[in-house]
């Protein structure tokens, strides 16, 4: 049984700085293209970054130069750096898994964690 399990979120002050991580089980991880994802309060779900299974990286432009996303292949486990952090930043964060050779695109997704900017 595939499972993403997301930690890290919490409460942090506008220009600080969290850490999110995503365990997984389940799955060769190796192989999957993962990613994170967020969604706020009456918005929809919008990629945030995702790193191929060779390393390749993409970001979205509101997140560009203040995230990182990261993986360990060895701790089946994908990060996401943040700094910098702003309310708007505020959002569930889900991570997500898709394997690059599955022909029906299936995605997997965990429950979330929640990260809050305010002061």
């Amino acid at each position: 049984q595939v499972q993403l399990v997301e930690s890290g979120g919490g409460l942090v002050q506008p220009g600080g700085s969290l850490r999110l991580s995503c365990v997984v089980s389940g799955m060769l991880f190796s192989i999957y293209d993962m990613g994170w994802y967020r969604q706020a309060p009456g918005k929809q779900r919008e990629l945030v970054a995702n790193i191929t299974n060779i390393g390749n990286t993409k970001y979205a432009d509101f997140v560009k130069g203040r995230f990182t996303i990261a993986r360990d292949n060895a701790k089946k486990t994908v990060y996401l750096q943040m700094n910098s952090l702003k309310p708007e930043d505020t959002a569930v964060y889900y991570c997500n898994g898709r394997n690059p050779f599955d022909t029906t695109g299936r995605d997997y997704w965990g429950k979330g964690t929640l990260v809050t900017v305010s002061s």
